[in-house]
């Protein structure tokens, strides 16, 4: 059965990008699995999404009857990724550390998806629910160092936030997968070769 993929790519880096790369690997396996399935790429190097600022967050808050010509402007950008994280099956999200966190791109573009009333609601016990359900990501986590165990496990703050926001939005069923020790000499020649083999797609 064909699957509908999104791969949204957070790093600047082209084809450089380990996470891409991971992600790719992430990709080719979904294909083999199911086959004509259909790939879109959301590349926010290349259109980086605005960090909220009083015109996105006006747009959100105002009916769409009432919108100045900046405020229709500035919601478009909003309402395309939210349509294509609803139209998709299947999300490979690359997730380079950054300062132990996601890349800024990832967060503002995260930001513009969780829109109340659209993505997730509140309910009357104010239980938040996701509307982004049945879906199924693959993270793509890449780092210089060793952060899934050992000492500097609790650094992490690239997983959990991502897992945390995704689950927010209705996607539960996700899957991490790494690329670890890209900068310590004696692991990081077979780092990438490790993550990419230890794809299984599920």
């Amino acid at each position: 059965m064909a699957k509908k993929v999104l791969h949204i790519i957070a790093s600047p880096q082209g084809e450089a990008s380990i996470s891409k790369q991971l992600g790719n690997a992430i990709i080719d396996k979904i294909q083999a699995k199911y086959p004509n399935s259909v790939v879109k790429e959301r590349d926010l190097a290349k259109e980086a999404f605005p960090h909220l600022d009083g015109l996105q967050i006006g747009s959100w808050f105002t009916p769409a009857t009432n919108h100045t010509p900046e405020q229709a402007t500035a919601i478009k950008i909003s309402k395309e990724a939210i349509a294509e994280m609803q139209e998709a099956d299947i999300y490979v999200i690359g997730a380079p550390f950054y300062n132990f966190a996601i890349p800024s791109t990832l967060k503002a573009y995260l930001d513009h998806i969780a829109r109340p009333g659209i993505t997730f609601r509140y309910t009357e016990d104010g239980t938040p629910e996701g509307f982004l359900k049945n879906k199924k990501a693959y993270i793509a986590i890449a780092s210089s160092g060793f952060y899934s165990e050992g000492e500097f496990q609790s650094f992490d703050f690239v997983s959990p936030y991502l897992k945390f926001m995704l689950g927010f939005l209705g996607i539960t069923d996700i899957t991490t997968f790494r690329v670890e020790g890209q900068r310590i000499k004696g692991i990081q020649e077979t780092a990438l070769q490790k993550g990419i083999e230890s794809v299984v797609i599920d």
